[in-house]
């Protein structure tokens, strides 16, 4: 597989076209941001952390028979990977209640969510990612009823299988977001990917942070606790 020109390319990865038309390559890059790209460092190893994290995530749901993106690892920072055409939301599942639900709402921090809180953001950081509903998709365009169902329907599957992953492994699953797109024959495919960057995990014990709220809030030893949650799921690296 050839890896050719740059198409896009996002805050933490770039995305190459290949000599495949329906085939695309993500490089997971070093680079970490938050807080729209106000706070940006280099984190040695974090490419290649979150692109063998991202596959074993995404193997798992397939096994769990949730279609992915995801093709084949070919390189420490590498991924390949089907095109697809994106849906410009974020789907977001929320098992305890943590970061802008605790700011919107005024819950406590750490509130356990039952049933999970579902909601949509509208992916444009030049907006700041605001919430959307149901009718806004359908109005603007962004997707049809059927495939917001299935977005929604395929969330929760993901929920219940990536809960009881982390939860076997001593972690919460706190909250997380997803992204999907449409393939070449109009099926709703996960996409983008699942890390440590795009989720929130806690110690089920200590409740100490393991996610991308350690580079957030200064925490330190980000890399570190990713190849940590890693280890705990079996993945060595």
């Amino acid at each position: 597989m050839e890896k050719r020109e740059e198409l896009y390319r996002g805050k933490a990865k770039t995305v190459y076209v290949t000599d495949d038309a329906d085939k695309l390559i993500l490089h997971f890059r070093n680079d970490t941001s938050a807080f729209d790209g106000q706070k940006i460092e280099q984190l040695e190893r974090k490419g290649e952390v979150n692109n063998k994290f991202n596959h074993f995530i995404m193997s798992k749901l397939e096994d769990a028979g949730i279609a992915t993106q995801v093709e084949e690892l070919l390189s420490d920072n590498d991924s390949l990977v089907k095109k697809l055409e994106m849906i410009p939301v974020e789907c977001v599942v929320r098992n305890v209640a943590a970061g802008s639900l605790v700011k919107r709402l005024g819950v406590e921090e750490g509130t356990l969510l039952d049933p999970p809180v579902f909601e949509f953001f509208l992916k444009n950081d030049a907006l700041h990612d605001p919430m959307v509903n149901d009718y806004h998709i359908l109005s603007f365009g962004w997707a049809t009823e059927n495939q917001i169902s299935e977005m929604k329907n395929l969330t929760f599957r993901v929920n219940e299988v990536l809960k009881a992953l982390f939860d076997e492994a001593g972690m919460m699953l706190v909250d997380y977001k997803l992204e999907f797109g449409i393939d070449s024959v109009g099926n709703i495919v996960l996409g983008d990917e699942f890390t440590p960057d795009g989720c929130r995990l806690w110690d089920k014990e200590t409740r100490n942070k393991m996610d991308k709220d350690r580079f957030r809030q200064g925490l330190g030893s980000v890399v570190e606790t990713y190849i940590e949650v890693a280890d705990r799921l079996g993945l060595k690296l």
